[in-house]
């Protein structure tokens, strides 16, 4: 009986990709663009966020998931997106290795209302020497805007690009600011809504507005 409520469990599960190979190259590569110009905001395809409801976190987000996470990556997710239902599709669809603290983690799944000045403490930042084993923070964000709120500056920005706050509290925002002083260590940050994503690299300068 037991194995006949584990296949039932499974077979209600929301699907993945419909083109696997095709819909991950396609994210990875917005990725990409969305980390070279930090700050714009990068469209997943339709196609590949077409199937990936009924989570509790957006499209986008779970795009992103399904691209970077397998068995050798760690996912730490936040106390409100830990229902057994997403999980369990993680296991199932990416081979995710959840771990309990964010410390562990190669990658944090979070919602906005979870995003608190403490992540920047916890998160991997790599050493000196291996600055890229660190972490990288995905926020499922309720609005995506490049309204006032934040000036970005840096590497893939002619002179400064600007951004909402994207519905995260200014203390968030103001211990990554903090956090620049230990460039080239440093978390890496997306942040998901809808189809959309946008990327800030740990190399990029923010201020707040007012």
């Amino acid at each position: 009986m037991n194995d006949l409520h584990a296949a039932a469990a499974l077979a209600d599960l929301p699907t993945a990709f419909a083109n696997p190979v095709h819909d991950a190259q396609s994210v990875f590569r917005r990725l990409l663009e969305a980390m070279a110009r930090p700050g714009r905001i990068e469209a997943i395809d339709a196609t590949a966020c077409g199937t990936l409801g009924r989570l509790g976190i957006s499209p986008a987000a779970a795009a992103v998931l399904l691209t970077v996470v397998d068995a050798e990556v760690r996912l730490w997710l936040d106390d409100s997106l830990r229902s057994p239902r997403l999980a369990q599709w993680l296991r199932f669809h990416a081979g995710a290795q959840l771990v309990e603290r964010a410390a562990e983690a190669d990658w944090l799944m979070l919602a906005a209302a979870s995003a608190t000045p403490q992540l920047w403490a916890e998160a991997r930042i790599g050493t000196d020497e291996a600055p890229h084993r660190s972490a990288t923070l995905l926020i499922d964000v309720p609005s995506l805007g490049a309204g006032a709120g934040l000036s970005l500056r840096g590497p893939g920005i002619e002179t400064v690009h600007t951004l909402d706050r994207c519905g995260i509290a200014s203390p968030f925002w103001q211990a990554r600011i903090n956090s620049e002083v230990d460039f080239p260590r440093g978390a890496d940050l997306v942040l998901a809504c809808g189809e959309r994503v946008v990327a800030l690299p740990r190399s990029t300068r923010l201020t707040l507005e007012d």
